[in-house]
């Protein structure tokens, strides 16, 4: 909607996603051979001595300059406006944008960044910081958006409670006033200078990221910036400016503002269809002086500037680990915790990773208790924010989020002050209490959260029947949002002490850390919950030990769920064709990823590629509490779920031969591949943590599950893998054990009630009921 209302000749009115009828129907209705258009587009534009850092083959130097823009995309007819949009999914927001003069220009000087930092501020005195206090805002992010060397965007996104969205003029009043602050404050030197430093000690100590993404990210900073800044980019701002900086501010007035307002309450007050995705709109002008009148009637709240950042580390040092540990340790353990440890040997930074698993039996045993534990982990978020921004801003990132056994703690980044952030955490569980206006705030995003379930794509709503089939402990959706409006603030102000009543620690703590310093932090977060002559959590009872189950599915059997999608405005179709294989095993655990490896090219290129059905086209490994299987996940708009999953099964005959006639060279290349794979290294910190995370949970933890699995590659046979296949993947295998599940768009509707009456195949089953299914069926043994 921005795009379409920016002008017509500029490139930045057209988007890069077409369809048959964008890229065919009306281009050939203008005599214009799109074809014939991009060749002549390709000619003009690509030339050697334009492109940097690397080609895949030789590209001629036809000496071409640089592509210039024929002019601003937004003119006067495009700036002071409102629009009221109506968006796909619930919810209210407000976009507000500036054209800008590109900070790229004056990239030293990090005018946006400086700005972007203020205005999307959530410390105390910040405008977001007031909105909430108001009641009036979910999130606010603000910063540069669209960025070229000749024109570029200043965006602030908003979004709104149903409060705010009825008071848009003040939010909006409340804005400006925040800009007119920063005009009167003046640019300030001691806030640039910190952000300067948070920006050099990111820089210094960046995590190490993907080699592809690296040398994108390179080769654009070749186009844009000087030989000398092709590494550093516009990430280091060092020149304070304050010509710079008040010139952007100035930009961000109401003479060029453009206002875009989404909400579901627009529907049938618009005038407009915007052409491509089909959104309703309306569009008003808004003058300057209406905008100065919003800032003289909102309310008169103590908008200032932040606080200076406590959380910015100063203590950078590397400390030594006494003991080089290659693996993860488990270093204590009592009736309260269990402390696994792993100091860094390998990237040598001054970050930490820490989590905590709070394993509480009362948080998960219904629909009502995960929902209550959902607003009990979104509220401390909420109560967080306004102190623990500064430490995310400093690059100590934090998270609290509901799991399958309770909830859990996270803690990302500098080791120096990290401490200082997970003791106010901790503080804040252990003296939770449930502010009513926060409660009603929180209550409403998370209703409007789990009604937008509903705009899922097909093919994820697939994927989540998949696990409610599958998994034991899993509650549906639609029962949480059938209890979620019942449920009140007295109701989890009762519940929240019960859920903490009785729980069990699991800890992980790594990084630039040393082991007292681990011990000790444990050691503190045990004395917090479980010390004391009130205690507020007890030890759990073996018998309150509870780990997710998968259920078993029989040999030989099909097993298929068909449901309508629940968009009906949704024309895709998605299938999830699954194959439950084994228990964790390393000799299996191969084979089948090597299966996998092998036909994952030649099932895009067949299902995709040749038969067309389907633009998201998958073939993927799955692991359910150490249950292994394969799953092919397609939607189509072209065809319906049934007639994909015939498919599915036409390709796994077709591979059949393949694997056969595989020669040994071929077999040799594929196990080298999964083998180079697998002995790839870890680029940062996170990445390994999260690696032995996984194996933690996991109840029953292979640190060296890489190096165990590569052995059993090494000594794998082509045989041995066919026989595999044969035994588990093989269309008609008598050990083969299969799950589809079929979720049917509007333009299917038709194969869906015909289903319904369908004979059902010998050695296959239709499932009806959900529950009634994964009652009936045995589970698969804890491994814990």
């Amino acid at each position: 909607l921005q795009k379409h209302l920016s002008l017509e000749s500029h490139p930045f009115h057209n988007f890069s996603t077409g369809n048959w009828d964008t890229l065919y129907v009306r281009p050939k209705a203008k005599g214009v051979d799109t074809r014939q258009e991009l060749l002549k587009f390709y000619e003009d534009k690509y030339s050697a001595n334009l492109m940097h850092l690397d080609k895949f083959q030789e590209i001629q130097n036809s000496d071409r300059s640089h592509f210039q823009f024929p002019d601003q995309p937004c003119t006067s007819e495009h700036l002071q406006i409102l629009v009221r949009a109506v968006p796909v999914k619930q919810g209210h927001k407000l976009r507000i944008v500036w054209p800008i003069t590109p900070s790229i220009l004056h990239y030293k000087d990090g005018p946006c960044k400086y700005l972007g930092h203020l205005i999307g501020h959530k410390g105390e005195g910040s405008l977001f910081y007031v909105l909430k206090r108001l009641g009036w805002a979910t999130g606010l992010s603000a910063g540069e958006g669209v960025c070229t060397s000749e024109f570029s965007f200043f965006k602030v996104v908003i979004g709104l409670t149903d409060a705010g969205q009825d008071r848009m003029q003040d939010v909006i009043g409340l804005l400006f006033r925040y800009i007119q602050l920063l005009q009167e404050s003046g640019v300030c030197k001691w806030i640039f200078d910190e952000l300067s430093a948070i920006c050099e000690t990111g820089f210094h100590y960046k995590d190490k990221i993907s080699p592809m993404y690296y040398v994108l990210n390179i080769s654009s900073n070749m186009q844009r910036y000087p030989e000398k800044d092709w590494l550093v980019g516009s990430s280091l701002p060092s020149d304070f400016n304050p010509t710079t900086i008040q010139k952007i501010l100035n930009e961000l007035s109401p003479e060029s503002v453009r206002i875009f307002w989404e909400s579901k309450k627009f529907e049938g007050l618009t005038d407009k269809v915007e052409p491509w995705y089909g959104t309703a709109y309306s569009i008003e002008k808004v003058s300057p002086s209406t905008i100065q009148a919003w800032m003289s009637s909102a309310p008169n709240e103590n908008l200032h500037l932040p606080a200076p950042n406590v959380f910015i580390p100063t203590d950078l040092s590397i400390k030594n680990a006494q003991e080089k540990i290659k693996l993860p340790v488990s270093l204590r353990k009592s009736s309260y915790s269990k402390l696994w440890y792993k100091p860094d040997t390998v990237f040598f930074t001054p970050k930490a990773y820490v989590k905590i698993n709070f394993d509480c039996p009362h948080a998960i045993n219904s629909s009502e208790t995960e929902v209550l534990t959902d607003l009990f982990t979104r509220l401390l978020m909420d109560y967080l924010n306004e102190y623990a921004y500064y430490a995310r801003v400093a690059g100590l990132r934090y998270h609290v989020r509901c799991t399958d056994s309770g909830f859990q703690v996270t803690l990302v980044g500098y080791n120096h002050k990290l401490r200082i952030l997970l003791e106010t955490i901790v503080d804040k569980i252990a003296k939770f209490e449930v502010k009513p206006d926060r409660f009603s705030v929180i209550k409403e995003m998370a209703i409007k959260d789990y009604q937008n379930w509903k705009f899922q794509q097909p093919y994820e709503q697939a994927k989540d029947y998949f696990s409610l089939i599958l998994e034991d402990q899993s509650w549906p959706w639609m029962e949480q949002l059938e209890v979620l409006p019942c449920l009140n603030a007295e109701d989890l102000a009762k519940f929240a002490p019960i859920m903490l009543s009785r729980a069990f620690l699991e800890c992980y703590i790594a990084g630039n850390i040393v082991h007292e310093e681990a011990v000790s932090m444990i050691h503190h977060v045990e004395d917090v919950f479980f010390k004391g002559s009130n205690p507020i959590c007890q030890p759990l009872f073996p018998s309150q030990i509870l780990r997710n189950r998968v259920v078993k599915l029989g040999k030989g059997m099909n097993y298929c769920y068909s449901k309508e999608g629940l968009n009906p405005s949704d024309e895709n179709s998605a299938l999830v064709h699954y194959i439950q294989v084994h228990r964790d095993d390393f000799k299996l655990n191969v084979k089948l990823q090597l299966v996998a490896l092998i036909a994952e090219q030649a099932a895009f290129h067949q299902l995709r590629s040749v038969e067309q059905l389907g633009y998201i086209t998958l073939l993927r490994l799955r692991n359910d509490s150490g249950i292994h299987g394969l799953q092919f996940i397609i939607q189509s708009t072209v065809k319906d779920p049934g007639h994909i999953d015939i498919r599915v099964e036409a390709f796994l005959k077709m591979f059949e031969s393949k694997l056969y006639e595989m020669t040994k060279d071929d077999f040799k290349s594929n196990v080298n591949a999964l083998i180079n794979m697998k002995l790839e290294k870890h680029k940062n910190l996170s990445e390994e943590s999260q690696f032995y995370w996984t194996e933690i949970i996991s109840g029953a933890p292979k640190f060296d599950r890489r190096e165990a699995e590569v052995d059993a590659l090494k000594k794998l046979t082509q045989q041995e893998l066919i026989y595999f296949f044969d035994e588990n993947l093989k269309v008609g295998a008598t050990r083969k054990k299969t799950l589809s599940v079929r979720v049917y768009g509007n333009q299917h509707l038709a194969e869906y009630n015909s289903q319904k009456s369908e004979a059902v195949q010998p050695n296959t089953v239709q499932i009806d009921d959900i529950f009634s299914f994964r009652r009936s069926r045995p589970l698969y043994a804890s491994v814990r």
